[in-house]
Formats: C-alpha cells, structure tokens, sequence
C-alpha cells in the first residue's frame, strides 16, 4: 500500500514525544494510585480508573491539535473518525490491572495506521513508552526499530527452547485454549513468561529479549504498536485473523523467524479464538 511518507515522519516525531508526556502523567497517577477509584468493566480483570480516561484525554487532545484530520481509536473513548486517511490507535495504559496494583508492568502504547480496519489497513508507526523504566520503543515503516534511540532487532533464536515467550490471556477467552498452548509449549521444552502488558511483551520481543509472544485475542490499541516494532526489528506477525473482524480483537502472535514454524503448529492457527463476548 501506497502512502505519504513525509506525511508517517512527521506523526512518527510527533508521537515520540508524545508518548513521553503521556507516560509522565500516567507515572504521576501511578505514584499516587491510592487515591484512584478503581472501576470493573467486563470482569474483574477488566478494570479502568480516571488515569486511563485523563491519559488518553491528553494523547486525543494533542494529536486533534496537531493532525485534526487524523481519526482516533482509544480503548477508552472509542472511534473517531478522521478524514486523512491515517487513525491513531491508542492505549493510554496498557496494563491497568498491574498499574492499580503497583506492578510496574504498564505502558502507554500509540500506534499509527493508514487505510481501514480490513485487509487494506497498514500500521505504518508505533511508539510504546514504559515509564517505570524510561524506555522508549518506536518504529516507522521501513526505517526500522528503536529503544531510546538505539536500533533493535529480534532475538536469533532457532527453536522454542532457545528463550522466553511472551504470553497472554484473558477472560474473554475459553480457558482451554491457554491451557491447550502451555502444555503443547511446555511439551516441546519451551517455557514463558507473563508481564501485565502485552504491549511491553510485544516491545520486548522487538529488542531480543523475549523470542515471541503469543495470546488468543487482543484488540487493536494492545498490540498495533507492538506488531509495527517486531516487523521493523526483522521479526514476523502474522494478522491474518485481524482482517474482516470489525471491533472484535485477533490472535497476537510473533516474534524471531527461526521459531515461526514451531510457534504457528503448536498455537493452532487454524481457527481465531472466538471470544466468549465481544470485544469493543
């Protein structure tokens, strides 16, 4: 797909210091998380509180000023439609449930595409800023993968048992399918690792630290940073499961090239894990 790349340079630079002022005011709640009236959405993991709200306030108010044609997708405000042909897909804390816990396992995770939510969608820029430790990931289409600054590129791993994966779930899914993938991976000597962000999974996967990740149903604002990083670090995502599925979330999956054969057999890509409810 075609697009203006002067045009992607310009909201990449924007959103990198835009993920650090966002970051900054999610890390001020997060120092005083015990004030914060704690919400439940869809179940007791799904939870939201007035810091997820005022940061995502934050990222929509600054881009609306700096790309008002831009439209935006938020976890907690929605679609907004734009007419430039480009869409933000934000998540201004990814990990809430470890952020109101005091785990610092939580990031703020901005994506950019352009095209629509089928298979003509691009992810074209990712920024995941983990304030807990001033690490700034980012990626543009074709100018590769950075963290602080510095290139990244995906583990050279050749199998499952050569590092950690990344792993994820929630209760939207049927428990059997996590279970099904832990004893399938624990069975071919591999082992994982679970962190209270996906998108700091992800990220991890595009600076080598983690060789993949892997969870049955994500939605777009979790993981369309994160795929952009992997991709531009020489890794592989595979979103066939993303095309066509309107609001619903996919399968995340990805990570270094020499486990992908492994991975895909033993996630069972054949079939999405259909949610047991929808997923906005």
């Amino acid at each position: 797909m075609s697009f203006d790349r002067d045009a992607v340079r310009a909201r990449h630079a924007f959103a990198l210091g835009l993920g650090r002022r966002a970051g900054a005011l999610a890390l001020d709640f997060f120092e005083r998380r015990d004030a914060l009236v704690i919400e439940t959405k869809s179940s007791s993991q799904d939870l939201v509180s007035r810091a997820d709200r005022e940061v995502e306030e934050l990222i929509r108010t600054a881009i609306a000023e700096a790309f008002p044609q831009d439209g935006l997708l938020g976890e907690e405000y929605g679609l907004q439609d734009g007419r430039s042909g480009f869409t933000w897909v934000i998540d201004p804390i990814d990990g809430t449930a470890a952020f109101l816990n005091g785990i610092r396992s939580w990031t703020v995770s901005i994506g950019l595409t352009t095209g629509g939510p089928t298979g003509d969608e691009e992810i074209v820029a990712g920024v995941i800023y983990d304030p807990c430790a001033d690490e700034l990931f980012d990626a543009i289409a074709g100018g590769g993968a950075r963290l602080n600054g510095q290139p990244i590129s995906v583990a050279a791993a050749g199998g499952l048992g050569d590092g950690l994966i990344g792993f994820g779930i929630n209760l939207k899914v049927p428990p059997a399918v996590g279970a099904g993938f832990l004893e399938r991976l624990l069975i071919e000597g591999g082992a994982f690792l679970r962190l209270g962000s996906a998108a700091q999974m992800l990220a991890h996967v595009a600076a080598g630290r983690l060789i993949a990740f892997y969870e049955p149903l994500l939605s777009r604002w979790d993981c369309y940073a994160g795929f952009c990083l992997i991709r531009e670090a020489g890794g592989w995502v595979d979103d066939v499961f993303w095309r066509d599925r309107g609001s619903l979330g996919g399968i995340a999956l990805g990570g270094a090239p020499g486990v992908r054969a492994a991975l895909t057999r033993i996630v069972d890509i054949g079939q999405p894990a259909e949610p047991l409810r929808a997923t906005a």
